[in-house]
């Protein structure tokens, strides 16, 4: 415990610090060794070739990969310098301290109002019906879609857009007050009207949250993202503020990927 509260006090900026991390399927290496520090209330994009470990990693930040057979975590990750892998670390307080957005639109088969009424309620986060109606449209309004939802909250989630479906996973994500929001290709099933939306979304989140987002696209990495991760075969080549990274990358494999050579 002394060494982790030594951590908070050296690097109060990082929110999120992964060391010597690997991920095997199964015995099959997916991750080898990964070091990255998160810093808290910017973006960092992983970015990479399909099957560079990109998705794996970010998986290993809420312990999504607990849910896969076979799948072996080694190293350490600390949360504020909490050992989430540690013995004893509750996954569900875990997963509302680290909320995720996935590549789909995911709303459950429920009204817009019960969709972002579902964690603060199985969370016992709101004192009464009055609060949780004003955790909800608060959520709404932070992912800037309340203005277009206000007057239909009990119709279905599912009858929404895309791009407001999206939008609606978002919200939430964020209902439940989380301090990190994972996003895996979250506009990659979208159009480019509700990808700006959200790109210009995931900017005023950073004013309160700490983003880690996965993306295919290494233009939206550069319009998005204060620092950028590369990976590569497993491996994380390298990371730093993403204009340095596109610019003047250090290593070849990185210049490769974001020219056009790889990937």
């Amino acid at each position: 415990m002394q060494d982790q509260s030594t951590n908070k006090i050296a690097q109060p900026n990082i929110k999120l610090s992964a060391k010597d991390v690997h991920v095997a399927y199964s015995g099959r290496p997916a991750l080898h060794g990964v070091d990255l520090l998160v810093r808290s209330n910017l973006v960092t994009a992983l970015i990479g070739p399909s099957g560079c470990g990109k998705t794996t990693f970010l998986r290993c930040l809420n312990r999504m990969n607990d849910l896969i057979s076979g799948c072996e975590v080694k190293g350490e990750i600390l949360l504020d310098g909490d050992d989430i892998y540690g013995k004893g670390v509750s996954v569900e307080v875990l997963r509302r301290r680290v909320g995720m957005v996935f590549q789909k639109p995911n709303p459950f088969p429920k009204s817009i109002f019960d969709n972002v009424a579902y964690g603060p309620r199985i969370h016992g986060l709101a004192e009464n019906d009055e609060h949780l109606e004003e955790i909800v449209r608060k959520s709404l309004r932070r992912a800037g879609l309340l203005d277009e939802v206000a007057d239909r909250l009990q119709e279905p989630g599912t009858g929404l857009s895309g791009g407001q479906q999206q939008r609606l996973c978002i919200a939430r994500a964020i209902a439940i007050s989380p301090e990190l929001i994972l996003m895996d290709e979250p506009c990659s099933a979208l159009d480019p009207i509700a990808t700006a939306r959200i790109e210009e979304l995931i900017d005023e989140l950073k004013e309160r949250y700490t983003i880690v987002i996965v993306t295919h696209s290494m233009q939206q990495a550069a319009r998005v993202s204060d620092r950028t991760a590369f990976f590569h075969l497993g491996d994380l080549v390298e990371e730093g503020e993403t204009e340095t990274i596109f610019t003047s990358p250090s290593d070849e494999r990185t210049e490769s990927y974001i020219t056009g050579r790889i990937g």
